[in-house]
C-alpha cells in the first residue's frame, strides 16, 4: 500500500505544480490582458469591466486561491468567446480527441511489438533491414505531413475513407472509426518507429542475459523463451515510452485534427487563441497536462504487473 500512497502523493503533488505554472504562465505575459482582448481602441470603462470578469483587478494571491478553487471543482472559467463554461466546452470536445489519441496508442502497440519481435529474432538480417529502413521513414516525415499524404491516397484516390466528414460515435460506431482511422494513423506511424526501436534494443539485451542461455539450456526452444520470458522483460522501457507518447499524441492531434477537419480540441484551442479566449486556453492547457500525468501514474503503476520485482522495492 506504501507504494500506491506514494504514487498518489507524487500524483497530487504533480498535479498542484500544473496549477500554479498554468496559472503562472497566462500572468507574466506582459500587458493588460483586457486590453489585449479589446484593443487600443477600447474604452476604460470596458477594460475595467472585462478585467473584473476575468478576475484580474484583484490581488493575485486572490486570483490563485480562485484558481485552485475552480479547478478542484471543475469550474475552469466562463469562455469569452462561446460564453459556455470552459468544462462544458472542454466535455463536448473530449470524445474526439480522447479516442483519437487511443486509437493512436492502440495502433502503435499492434504494430510495433510485432515489428519488433521480428527485427530482434534475426538481427542482421533480411527482416532487421527492412523494419529498420521503415522506422527511418516513419521517423523522418512529420505526422502532419504523412496525414496529407495517407489523406490523399486513401482518401481521394482510392476511396476508402471519408474525406473531411466526421460522423460521431453516437451516431454511427462504424463510420466514426473509419473517419478517424487516417488521422490516428498518421499520428501513431512516428510514433511506431520509436516503439520499434526501444523493443528491438530492449530485447536483444534480454535475449543475451544469463536467465536466456539457462532457459535454453533447459530445451525451451526460441520462441517458448521470447515470448515466455524475454519479451514481458523488454516491455518495461517500451510501456515508459508510450506513456510519453501519449501526451505527444494529444498534442500532435491538435494539427491533425485541423488537417482532417475534427471537431476535437484541436479548431478549440486555435480559436481560443486567435480570439484570445483566455479562460479557454488555460482550460484546455491544464486539461491536457493534467491527462498526461494522469496517463504517466497509470503507466507507473503498470511496472508492477510487468516485473513483480518492483514489489519488493
Amino acid at each position: 500500500m506504501n507504494y500506491y500512497f506514494r504514487r498518489l502523493f507524487t500524483l497530487a503533488l504533480t498535479v498542484v505544480l500544473v496549477l500554479i505554472l498554468t496559472f503562472s504562465v497566462f500572468r507574466v505575459i506582459p500587458g493588460d490582458p483586457a486590453l489585449a482582448i479589446l484593443g487600443v481602441e477600447a474604452s476604460q470603462e470596458q477594460i475595467e469591466m472585462l478585467s473584473e470578469k476575468l478576475g484580474t483587478d484583484r490581488p493575485m494571491a486572490v486570483q490563485l486561491l480562485e484558481w485552485f478553487r475552480g479547478a478542484a471543482t471543475l469550474d475552469l472559467g466562463t469562455s469569452l468567446r462561446y460564453s459556455e463554461p470552459v468544462s462544458d466546452l472542454i466535455a463536448s470536445r473530449l470524445p474526439v480527441t480522447l479516442i483519437l489519441a487511443l486509437e493512436s496508442v492502440a495502433i502503435v502497440i499492434a504494430f510495433s511489438i510485432p515489428l519488433g519481435i521480428a527485427a530482434a529474432r534475426r538481427p542482421g538480417k533480411a527482416a532487421d533491414l527492412a523494419v529498420s529502413v521503415l522506422t527511418q521513414l516513419g521517423l523522418a516525415v512529420p505526422s502532419f505531413w504523412m496525414g496529407i499524404l495517407l489523406l490523399l491516397l486513401f482518401g481521394l484516390t482510392l476511396n476508402w475513407v471519408p474525406v473531411s466528414t466526421y460522423v460521431g460515435w453516437d451516431e454511427n460506431p462504424w463510420l466514426a472509426l473509419r473517419s478517424t482511422f487516417l488521422p490516428a494513423a498518421a499520428l501513431a506511424i512516428p510514433q511506431i518507429a520509436i516503439v520499434v526501436r526501444y523493443l528491438r534494443t530492449s530485447l536483444l539485451e534480454q535475449l543475451n542475459l544469463d536467465y536466456v542461455r539457462t532457459a535454453r539450456s533447459k530445451g525451451l526452444g526460441d520462441r517458448a523463451v521470447l515470448y515466455g520470458h524475454a519479451l514481458r522483460n523488454s516491455l518495461l522501457p517500451v510501456a515508459t515510452v508510450i506513456g510519453i507518447q501519449f501526451g505527444e499524441l494529444l498534442a500532435g492531434s491538435l494539427v491533425i485534427e485541423q488537417v482532417f477537419s475534427l471537431p476535437g480540441f484541436g479548431s478549440l484551442l486555435i480559436s481560443a487563441i486567435g480570439n484570445r479566449d483566455y479562460p479557454l486556453v488555460q482550460g484546455l492547457v491544464l486539461f491536457i497536462a493534467a491527462s498526461v500525468i494522469v496517463v504517466n501514474f497509470l503507466v507507473d503503476l503498470s511496472y508492477r504487473w510487468l516485473d513483480p520485482k518492483i514489489k519488493l522495492r
